[in-house]
């Protein structure tokens, strides 16, 4: 086992590379970079407005200018300071040379448009993701494996029908409608004052009890938590119904249940072990989606500054350093949660030997 781990760790070098590599060589052919940003920030009247949004859309319409219709009008002595100062006074292949040395020591830069690093700028934000990402992840698992097992005992039932039927409508059901809808009826006043409109916490968060604290942090939660999680409890319903009843109708569970043994051990001693594989299988592309994509909606609906509206920000303006910093910390941890499903299997199954591939 120990060798199948020392393998997988260095296979991420050659996949981390891979994506930094293509998504360089991407971004090099994109106009409206920073430098293109900067000069438009200082000609453009309309880059001076207060509003985030105007911002944004004004940065986005610059990406569809030409670099030559940006630039133009600019002395050369301001165009190579401006592009001194992001680094682009070197070549194309020095400055991927650079940012490899620097992601190597997990050095990730400092953002163009921010007075700070990356990495302090993700840890900033973090909190708002991770807040979103385990409690929704732990919410829809906690529900959608015990109800899947008790579709799977009753199958074609009409608690399975109706179940199946709002599973159905739940995951056609876009999550930002659902928010909105949440919002006029629990959080706007026209209805309802229950819930927290925007934030993460309360104004006076700092002035709270410990309990009250936690009270305030949950409450908050609850109306973006709830639009997150309404079309993910589909699929992994169905997934753990369908691997119950394909475990359920095999020669073993028979002869289990020949042997004397009671319902619910053949259920949760011997079937349950077996069909956790496929749903095991699934969690590494839950918690990445969880944690950092399907969130951008909910973060600008709910005011909640995360890594969603991060990366969206960062995107629009060219803010390289973030961009490429979120982009390789994630696929790291994306191919890290890989592998630990892989350990898990193992776990689950003493069947399931990686050490001897």
């Amino acid at each position: 086992m120990l060798s199948y781990i020392l393998k997988r760790l260095f296979l991420i070098i050659p996949t981390l590379w891979g994506i930094i590599t293509i998504n360089f060589i991407v971004i090099q052919f994109l106009p409206g970079g920073p430098v293109e940003q900067t000069i438009a920030r200082l000609t453009l009247p309309s880059f001076s407005a207060t509003s985030r949004l105007e911002n944004q859309s004004e940065a986005a319409s610059v990406g569809e200018r030409s670099d030559q219709q940006v630039t133009q009008g600019v002395s050369e002595e301001t165009l190579d300071r401006i592009k001194r100062m992001y680094g682009f006074d070197q070549p194309v292949l020095q400055r991927y040379v650079n940012m490899l040395q620097a992601y190597v020591v997990f050095d990730l830069g400092k953002s163009y448009y921010r007075d700070a690093s990356v990495l302090s700028i993700i840890a900033e934000k973090l909190p708002v993701s991770m807040s979103l990402g385990i409690w929704s992840t732990l919410l829809v698992y906690g529900i959608s494996i015990p109800l899947g097992i008790k579709k799977a005992q009753k199958p074609g039932s009409r608690f399975d029908r109706v179940s199946t039927n709002l599973l159905l409508l739940g995951n056609a059901t876009p999550t930002f409608l659902f928010a909105i809808i949440m919002i006029i009826f629990f959080a706007s006043g026209e209805y309802f004052t229950i819930f927290p409109l925007r934030g993460l916490v309360s104004d006076d968060f700092v002035n709270l009890t410990w309990y009250q604290k936690i009270i305030d942090y949950f409450w908050h939660l609850v109306l973006p938590i709830s639009a997150i999680i309404i079309g993910s409890f589909a699929t992994l319903t169905l997934l753990t119904k369908n691997s119950f009843l394909d475990e359920i109708h095999k020669t073993y569970v028979l002869t289990a249940r020949l042997k004397g043994l009671d319902e619910k051990n053949v259920l949760y001693k011997h079937v349950l072990r077996n069909a956790l594989l496929l749903i095991i299988s699934s969690i590494p592309g839950a918690i990445v989606e969880m944690f950092f994509t399907g969130s951008l909606l909910i973060e600008i609906i709910f005011s909640l500054d995360g890594l969603g509206l991060l990366s969206y920000e960062a995107t629009i303006q060219r803010d390289y350093p973030v961009v490429f910093g979120t982009l390789y910390l994630f696929s790291l941890l994306g191919l890290l949660v890989n592998l630990l499903s892989d350990l898990t299997y193992s776990l689950v199954d003493k069947r399931i030997n990686f050490s001897k591939q």
